[in-house]
């Protein structure tokens, strides 16, 4: 019988994350003091036809809010971002299924710049809160119906 393991925490080293600073020069900063805090993406311009898939957010819900928008729209635009990519091109071909081939799709992917904020556990702390950036990856889908 196999002895139980200890918890991970316990085997895993503690290592300091090491961030670049705007002078050039980077700062050796210990993971545990600081609390991650991510901001909401630069959306692009919100238009009545524009969906935002997210991963909270009910599928079958979306699905249904994509195919009220289509009754009075002839395109949508579907965004999804890094997780929600799946989710999003799922309910453009679920759109495209259900109308029997009647809509198109045009896909386009980008790369979007999304920043974090490292703020200090300790406020007392001699630390400074901090703002890193880092990438992911986006994909729009244009949902249309051809012109005739």
């Amino acid at each position: 019988m196999a002895e139980p393991r200890s918890p991970v925490s316990a085997s895993v080293p503690h290592n300091p994350m090491v961030l670049p600073t705007p002078e050039g020069s980077s700062l050796e900063m210990d993971p545990m003091e600081y609390t991650l805090r991510k901001r909401l993406p630069r959306k692009l311009p919100k238009r009545r036809n524009d969906v935002y898939v997210n991963m909270k957010t009910d599928f079958k819900a979306q699905l249904a809010r994509c195919q009220k928008l289509l009754d009075t729209h002839r395109e949508i635009c579907i965004h999804g971002l890094g997780l929600a990519i799946n989710r999003a091109i799922n309910i453009a071909l679920q759109l495209q299924t259900s109308s029997q081939g009647a809509l198109q799709l045009a896909a386009n992917t980008s790369t979007v710049e999304l920043i974090d904020d490292l703020e200090p556990e300790d406020p007392d702390e001699a630390g400074e809160p901090l703002t890193r950036t880092r990438n992911n990856s986006a994909i729009h889908i244009k949902v249309f119906y051809p012109n005739p």
